[in-house]
């Protein structure tokens, strides 16, 4: 399989480079061509030697998403995308438009194997991991289509960030590159359902990203229930290392959860949660779910939500509800993935 040339850094493209005969400063310009113009082609890259790019082509191909469907919500303009890979799964991205700019939710999976109840991504499981280039492309794409800068990241949709480390951080430190898409650490937020080692190693690279847990419940008993990796780890073993990630990066951590009706989103869930929080820095999105024809659970009605966020307020809780962005346009993780390849299929 060829080495897989968007997803090299710097250092690894001038090692290239000296090893196909050519002078270290030529990764520097094809690093410029790959991820500050962003071609397609090495066709495009007028400033290398026509040997050089000859012996690319036949051995280094060029990762490009193709986008097989897009759509585009009547309600806020959000765009959901569903894009084939060079090896034809296809995966989501949703770009969305704030008042600060554009936002994407980029996938690192195709599908997911971490079973959370409310999801639609991880019916089928996991199929494999996205390469760092894979990831990237999601947003080059988007920018092309869109002719926008995308202003920030989210790394929430199909798949567990986590559970495909070494490309993850691979791509965040490819896409906060001065010399590439120049994006600020601090304008991406990666979100986990909580494997706890990954989460101390992370803290450990010492990034600016934002770190965002999906908690989803308020004791282990019914995490359990939602989301099968708290058979591994408990909830207190989560906050610990979020207390360790703050502490390394002095980020503040975000705590997802998802309000299903009569499942998690009592006044006794609140305080319960609260208490778990208590003293930790820290910002609670509530998110009322997006139903699943396969799963039995509902959103909890808007009432409730508020009661919920009144509660948490009032034990001193930083909580926002998140503003939902694309009911229209199949708005779930992995619901227009699912719908596309029940119909080709």
């Amino acid at each position: 399989m060829a080495a897989d040339i968007k997803s090299m850094d710097l250092p690894e493209l001038q090692e290239l480079c000296v090893s196909l005969g050519e002078k270290a400063f030529r990764g520097k310009q094809l690093f410029s061509w790959l991820h500050r113009q962003r071609v397609e082609s090495y066709a495009e890259m007028t400033n290398l030697p026509g040997e050089l790019r000859e012996k690319l082509e036949a051995e280094y191909p060029i990762v490009r998403l193709q986008a097989v469907r897009e759509q585009v919500s009547k309600i806020d303009g959000t765009r959901k995308y569903l894009f084939a890979l060079p090896d034809g799964n296809v995966i989501e991205s949703v770009r969305m438009e704030y008042h600060h700019g554009a936002s994407v939710c980029l996938s690192s999976q195709v599908g997911c194997r971490m079973g959370c109840r409310f999801c639609a991504s991880t019916l089928d499981g996991k199929v494999r991991d996205l390469t760092a280039s894979e990831m990237l492309e999601q947003v080059y794409q988007i920018q092309r289509m869109t002719g926008e800068r995308v202003s920030s990241l989210v790394v929430m949709g199909s798949g567990e960030p986590f559970d495909n480390y070494d490309n993850l951080v691979r791509f965040l430190r490819l896409a906060s590159d001065k010399d590439g898409l120049n994006l600020s650490q601090r304008a991406v937020t990666v979100s986990t359902c909580g494997i706890v080692p990954k989460i101390r190693a992370f803290a450990e690279e010492h990034l600016q990203t934002g770190l965002a847990i999906s908690l989803h419940a308020s004791n282990d008993e019914k995490r359990k229930k939602l989301m099968p990796v708290a058979n591994a780890y408990s909830i207190r073993e989560i906050l610990d290392a979020c207390r360790y990630y703050f502490d390394q990066t002095g980020r503040r951590v975000t705590f997802e959860y998802a309000l299903a009706a009569g499942e998690n989103d009592s006044e006794t869930d609140a305080a319960e949660l609260a208490d778990l929080l208590r003293g930790l820095n820290c910002h609670v999105n509530l998110i009322p779910i997006n139903p699943v024809r396969e799963r039995k659970y509902r959103r909890s009605g808007h009432e409730a939500v508020l009661r919920f966020q009144n509660k948490l307020e009032n034990y001193g809780i930083n909580v926002t509800i998140r503003r939902e962005m694309g009911s229209d346009i199949d708005g779930a993780c992995g619901q227009l993935r699912k719908s596309y390849i029940e119909t080709r299929g």
